[in-house]
């Protein structure tokens, strides 16, 4: 758990440190809603989904992630993917697919493995795009990016500096969360406690002695941060200056007419149900 950092800000100086956090953030929903689309046929979106690995590959590389990085991230879920692998097969919409392996007299439908890997692919391009704006930008200017897309719900009384504020003290506690889950991981099997052997119930009272002091340290660093805020004046409903403006460069702007052009592209396409010929 050392080595996770999702969440966690890398100093570098490379292009996507030095982008302005608010072209970051609409890069990031262009990229999912793009991710998400689904167009005419099979081969349709194994190509156009190829674009999108290869563009969200070419920003990781940019903000100096390795691939290895983000196996490190996936690590936890292989247990979850495998799950979704074995719903899919065993329990598919039979009405909605043709097409089967039979293996020992199990159907295998074509279709449920392909639903799997759009799941899959998916949760992947999701992690990787997290992974890269929580690396390049620190949580404050990722603060300041959420509250400004929210501002204009002011005039409704929505409290967009709080709601702000709160994302980015959550992203901000992922890393710290897994060390402490690492720590005491560490602490409990100094003093007996074994968490991969043993019979389930032993393994469930392991757990127990993981969760239990996880979730009271975890009460007390939001305590603790509390206080800290309060002692130093802090009031979400006050008039709030900043000590360090977003400033917007040239560089922002190729990059939002690029996402831009990216993401009508891909709404166009949807539209109008453009397949490629096989």
């Amino acid at each position: 758990m050392a080595s996770i950092t999702l969440g966690r800000y890398m100093p570098y100086h490379s292009l996507m440190h030095r982008l302005d956090p608010r072209i970051k953030l609409f890069a990031m929903i262009s990229l999912m809603v793009s991710i998400f689309l689904r167009f005419g046929s099979v081969w349709t979106d194994l190509t156009l989904y190829a674009v999108i690995f290869l563009l969200i590959s070419f920003i990781m590389r940019m903000t100096k992630i390795k691939f290895s990085q983000l196996y490190r991230q996936l690590k936890p879920l292989w247990l979850m993917l495998v799950f979704l692998l074995v719903i899919n097969l065993l329990l598919p919409n039979t009405q909605e697919m043709s097409g089967y392996l039979d293996l020992w007299g199990i159907k295998i439908y074509y279709a449920a493995l392909l639903q799997t890997f759009y799941i899959v692919f998916r949760l992947v391009l999701m992690i990787a795009l997290t992974l890269v704006i929580t690396a390049s930008t620190r949580p404050l200017d990722l603060t300041y990016a959420i509250e400004w897309y929210l501002s204009p719900l002011k005039v409704l009384r929505f409290p967009s500096h709080e709601v702000a504020m709160t994302m980015s003290i959550a992203l901000r506690f992922i890393p710290t969360l897994l060390e402490e889950t690492y720590r005491i991981m560490k602490a409990q099997a100094s003093r007996g406690v074994d968490f991969i052997h043993g019979k389930f119930k032993e393994k469930l009272r392991a757990m127990v002695s993981l969760i239990v002091p996880l979730f009271i340290s975890a009460f007390q660093r939001s305590e603790e941060l509390a206080n800290a805020m309060e002692a130093r004046g802090y009031d979400p409903s006050a008039k709030r200056t900043r000590y360090r403006e977003l400033t917007w460069h040239r560089r922002d702007t190729f990059a939002l007419l690029f996402m831009m052009v990216y993401l009508s592209l891909f709404v166009a396409l949807y539209v109008s149900g453009f397949t490629l010929p096989l």
